[in-house]
């Protein structure tokens, strides 16, 4: 299921007699796009490949951060709706990913309608491991960042999955999303 599809999908999960999975989550299929420091005129390099990783399909991002030139990122990010619009999540805890990586701090970072400069978010650090392993980001742990709305889950757009902040090497795959009650 694509994540233009999840808003159908998450309605009819949340609505009397709609099709959820016993675990009370739902899965998503994001359509990942990749971002890099260069849009603000950072020289981090990195690219995302769609792959077999460990018999799973995945997208997978790697590179180089970069603090040369004002950098610091290279980043994988989906929308949780068309056109920018809102996704309604208030009816679930949190996000789910399964993930692999090298064992380095990552940020996932959350944008909702409130969000209107792009330097804020609402984040919480994570570790990639370097075996497959499901992580929960409960929406109860992110902290906003240079804005002074509280997180809504109602009001969903985007979640980044960030190597940001020092010169490192970047192996991040990720397998699946799903919202989870």
């Amino acid at each position: 299921m694509t994540l233009r599809a999840l808003i159908a999908a998450a309605v009819l999960a949340a609505s009397p007699g709609g099709a959820m999975a016993e675990d009370g989550m739902q899965d998503v299929t994001a359509e990942w796009r990749y971002v890099a420091d260069g849009v603000m005129g950072g020289v981090s390099q990195g690219r995302l490949d769609r792959i077999v990783l460990d018999g799973r399909p995945a997208a997978r991002l790697t590179g180089q951060v970069s603090l040369d030139n004002n950098g610091g990122f290279i980043q994988l990010s989906t929308d949780f709706a068309p056109d920018t619009a809102a996704f309604d999540a208030s009816g679930w805890t949190g996000l789910e990913l399964d993930v692999q990586g090298n064992g380095e701090i990552y940020e996932a970072r959350v944008k909702t309608s409130q969000v209107t400069r792009p330097w804020q978010s609402y984040r919480v650090a994570f570790t990639a491991p370097r075996d497959w392993a499901t992580i929960r980001i409960p929406f109860a742990d992110l902290v906003p960042y240079r804005i002074d709305a509280p997180f809504d889950p109602a009001q969903l757009r985007r979640l980044g999955l960030v190597a940001v902040g020092r010169a490192f090497e970047v192996d991040l795959a990720v397998a699946a999303l799903r919202l989870y009650r």
